[in-house]
């Protein structure tokens, strides 16, 4: 059992609210185990663990999502029994869940103040809620009409919104899991900017982050979780990035290296003055000219800051947006006039940046999901051959080992690091020539990480062409033999696999600090 947090300061902030030999299972599953958790007034407590350690089911068993199966939660010092997150909100607690729970056919507004409208003489006021949405917006320096369908906006601004909303209800308790994970660094400067106010005016703050050098910017304290049991806890002056990943995973991880040991084959993917325009018809080009060969057995890694046309580069080679111009050749094939499943067949695959709206079917188990983009292996007119899809599947979760119950287990039993293994695993099953990997490690532990660079790895060895994209220059410094900054549709600048931080953050334009 986990010891009860107890600062060295004794003038530390009063315990606003706290767990007490918290423990949830389902059914032989123990997700937390006598967990002891504070938060204090006006600080941020930062929890660190791995995907599956069970920090979002604390989070969810402190706002009221979940009941705890034994324990206490103590508010103001006394015990409270939340009936639902409603009951926590209408005490002062929100919370901002890692994955966006938003409707996308309503209005920014109407996402904002969904099931706590303002309410006028003659019904609803949407005259205020506009208002406030747009003060919300400027709060947060993100130029977002109220009025916008969420469904229109590009992921980070989904992220903004779910924030904004969190922040409407004014709480005395904010929980934060993983809010940056799709945010820019601007944005991400301008939502610390927020946490700092809010702290400043005695809101407590419990902020999630796989982001670890991130996180440490803000933290007053820091507590980390491990196979559902707190194993560590100390204010901000006592830790460093070791002590989070010791604590953590129980040694150094690190990303991995480019793999060696083994010759390029002939080029797999070859891009030809590639020209895509805005979605949106801002009347630009969000991919400009772009030439680009990737080799089979190499690794590409794709750097560049948000709008710098990374997404589109990999969506538009996908399938998944149209070019206006340009060649994509797989091997010594045009596939441009391809749809998406005969690009599939024709052995390019794409695991997209939004794993939960893009990358999974929530209705259907693990097994299901996995083996969807490669129905056609195991159906033979109106017949399925189950054995076959079952070996399917067993051989994938084996190969990047998911953890799960089974095939059978509900695809959102599984943390966010297994998720994203079953969306890399579904099209590594396909055996493709070239997978396209948007922002693969987006929103997962530096454990699970881990792994996913090893499966790339491994791929590479075997002759498949990666290409992948991210927005942390450390993960180009990982496992790619060469990276590629875009920036502003085009490719900015070109390095192998040693070269430094500071000459990729140049060559992308963003702002390096010494």
């Amino acid at each position: 059992m986990s010891q009860a947090p107890s600062p060295s300061d004794a003038q530390a902030p009063e315990v606003v609210l706290a767990a007490r030999n918290v423990a949830k299972s389902y059914g032989n599953v123990h997700a937390l185990k006598g967990v002891n958790f504070d938060i204090h007034r006006g600080q941020v407590t930062t929890l660190f663990g791995e995907n599956g350690a069970g920090k979002s089911t604390l989070m969810k068993v402190l706002s009221g999502i979940v009941t705890p199966t034994s324990g206490e939660i103590l508010l103001d010092g006394q015990p409270v029994v939340f009936s639902s997150a409603s009951d926590a909100r209408d005490r002062g607690i929100s919370i901002i869940h890692q994955e966006l729970s938003l409707a996308p056919n309503l209005s920014v507004r109407d996402n904002i103040f969904m099931g706590r409208e303002i309410m006028g003489l003659t019904g609803v006021d949407f005259a205020k809620e506009e208002e406030e949405t747009r003060a919300l917006m400027a709060e947060l320096e993100e130029d977002i009409d109220p009025l916008t369908p969420v469904g229109e906006l590009r992921l980070g601004q989904q992220q903004i919104v779910e924030i904004a909303r969190a922040l409407s209800v004014r709480s005395r308790i904010l929980i934060m899991d993983e809010p940056t994970s799709a945010l820019s660094a601007t944005e991400v400067a301008v939502l610390f900017k927020v946490i700092g106010d809010l702290t400043s005016r005695g809101v407590s703050i419990v902020y999630i982050s796989h982001h670890l050098e991130e996180a440490l910017e803000i933290t007053n304290h820091a507590v980390v979780l491990r196979d559902g049991t707190m194993t560590a806890y100390a204010p901000r002056a006592e830790i460093d990035l070791k002590w989070i990943v010791r604590n953590m995973v129980g040694e150094n991880y690190d990303l991995g290296s480019p793999p060696v040991g083994y010759a390029f084959g002939a080029t797999a993917l070859s891009v030809r003055e590639l020209t895509v325009p805005d979605p949106a018809g801002g009347g630009y080009n969000v991919v400009d000219k772009l030439s680009l060969d990737v080799k089979a057995g190499e690794i590409v890694c794709i750097y560049g800051l948000m709008g710098a046309g990374r997404t589109e580069l990999l969506e538009t080679l996908a399938g998944r947006l149209k070019a206006s111009s340009g060649q994509i050749l797989l091997e010594d094939d045009e596939v441009s006039g391809l749809t998406i499943a005969r690009r599939i067949q024709a052995g390019l695959a794409l695991v997209p940046e939004d794993r939960q709206r893009d990358g999974l079917v929530q209705t259907m188990s693990v097994g299901q999901n996995l083996s969807l983009a490669s129905i056609a292996d195991f159906t033979r007119g109106l017949f399925t051959s189950l054995r076959i899809e079952q070996q399917l599947i067993d051989d994938t979760i084996r190969k990047v080992t998911v953890k799960t119950a089974g095939g059978g287990a509900p695809i959102g039993s599984l943390s966010g690091g297994n998720q994203q293994k079953v969306v890399i695993g579904k099209m590594l099953a396909t055996n493709p020539k070239v997978i396209l990997l948007d922002e693969p490690s987006r929103g997962i532990d530096i454990g699970a990480k881990a792994e996913v660079f090893r499966l790339l790895a491994e791929g590479a060895r075997r002759g498949l062409a990666v290409v992948y994209s991210t927005s942390e220059v450390g993960e180009c410094l990982s496992v790619a033999h060469r990276i590629i900054v875009m920036r502003k549709g085009r490719i900015a600048a070109e390095f192998g696999a040693t070269a430094s931080k500071d000459e990729i953050m140049a060559a992308s334009g963003e702002a390096v600090v010494h």
